[in-house]
């Protein structure tokens, strides 16, 4: 009787520590301000500049870069340097749902920009450099950029490269562009309602998303899910497992588990098992795995890379390398024991990376540390376009919340918002205006 009641009280204590440490912080920033403008030094705009390099700028990256720069201090010596070749944020949670339903897939690209501090990345005195761009290569002292070849010398290093289940949709949009993003939308909403055999490979939330929105949008369309394991979700609790089953039979998809596609034969449409079952099949979707971009750092230290390719960390989110203090990570490419990585998580290791990258810019010692909690992993999947269900639970305990969703987009403004940019008004060109080609 009593569990939710402790466990909604545990939630609530967990979020009142973090607010607290977050007005403690600003507070604390302040008096830091209030020092600085009392100082008898002479204020000038600073020399050469000591860069804070932070590779990659999805959620974890674009929020180190937003809370660095707003807790360094005017006229410092240091600057932030985003090196990411995309020219918006790709709002990934979204993607499932807008390779289906069409009309919506311009909601997943919000301009950049908006989420920094105001100012920051003004030509005289911005304390955030943009470059568009990929990095080739990353040695002790510099980043080696792709396309000029240029090398950025870095006092810190923010890697934040991310991980996904494909480099394409509908776990990652695969484009740097916007306009050759929405045409790899329009394609695959255009397979989708073409196909009448649609074979959707992993179950977890993006083939589950995927499949049952598919079948919700066309139901007389044969949908077939294939997961290797005995249950979707497999890496959730029971009771969001049994939801999922449900709302998977409900609808009508085909749910197929224990079982994997070997082959697909595209003339014949057909689908072959690993058990030798054959299934109808003119799209095949793939939707399986987790893969953590992590060459970068292979190249830096070998050592440092779990057997799965994730990048191992300390607590104070530091690669694990002692050789290399100046060197961080945050977001899904990390090994941070996050039992289900999502932007929350991402947010808050992005967080403790900002803060310890600020003290060792004031020769402190990094003592904020990451530790995961169950919070974080909150999930909201989708069953269909009107249905949902919300999952929270500490490992022990489950709680369940169905929905009716009235909002086909997900509620993609909301979003938006959070970064800063109107909805759906994109601003790309007084972003792409700001950016630089080297420095």
């Amino acid at each position: 009787m009593l569990e939710k009641p402790i466990l909604v009280a545990k939630g609530v204590g967990f979020i009142f520590s973090m607010l607290l440490e977050l007005i403690s912080r600003s507070l604390s920033f302040r008096l830091k301000l209030i020092r600085h403008s009392m100082s008898s030094r002479v204020s000038s705009e600073p020399g050469t500049r000591r860069n804070i390099v932070i590779v990659g700028a999805s959620i974890a990256g674009y929020t180190a870069a937003r809370t660095i720069a707003q807790y360094l201090l005017p006229n410092s010596e240091y600057r932030v340097v985003v090196i990411e070749p995309r020219d918006h944020f790709q709002f990934t949670w979204v993607l499932p749902r807008f390779c289906v339903a069409e009309g919506h897939e311009h909601k997943a690209f919000i301009p950049y920009g908006g989420y920094l501090p105001a100012g920051a990345m003004e030509a005289d005195g911005g304390k955030v450099a943009w470059l568009k761009d990929r990095v080739a290569s990353i040695s002790r002292e510099n980043v080696k950029l792709t396309s000029t070849g240029q090398e950025i010398p870095y006092e810190f290093l923010v890697v934040a490269t991310g991980a996904g289940a494909t480099d394409t949709l509908p776990s990652r949009v695969g484009a740097e562009d916007k306009a050759t993003g929405l045409e790899l939308f329009k394609e695959m909403q255009r397979r989708i309602r073409d196909s009448k055999d649609l074979v959707v490979v992993g179950g977890g939330a993006a083939g589950v998303e995927l499949a049952t929105d598919a079948k919700s949008k066309y139901p007389e369309k044969r949908v077939s899910l294939v997961h290797s394991r005995d249950s979707v979700m497999h890496r959730f609790g029971p009771k969001l497992q049994a939801a999922a089953m449900d709302g998977i039979k409900e609808l009508g998809v085909e749910l197929i588990t224990g079982d994997r596609v070997v082959g697909e034969d595209k003339e014949k449409g057909i689908a072959t098992l690993k058990s030798g079952k054959q299934i109808a099949c003119d799209y095949l979707v793939n939707c399986t795995g987790q893969r953590p971009d992590s060459k970068l750092v292979a190249q830096l230290s070998p050592s440092s890379i779990s057997e799965s390719g994730y990048i191992f960390t300390k607590p104070t989110l530091q690669i694990q390398d002692d050789s290399l203090p100046n060197v961080y990570v945050c977001g899904d490419v990390s090994e941070t024991n996050t039992t289900h990585p999502n932007s929350r998580s991402a947010m808050r290791q992005a967080m403790t990376v900002a803060w310890n990258v600020i003290s060792a810019t004031e020769g402190k010692k990094p003592k904020s540390r990451y530790e995961p909690h169950w919070l974080d992993g909150v999930i909201k999947l989708t069953l269909g376009l009107d249905k949902s269900v919300s999952s929270v639970g500490d490992g022990k305990t489950e709680f369940m919340f169905p929905a009716q969703d009235k909002h086909i987009d997900l509620m993609a403004a909301g979003a938006w918002h959070k970064l800063g940019a109107k909805p759906f008004e994109d601003n790309e060109s007084e972003f792409l205006s700001k950016i630089k080609s080297k420095i």
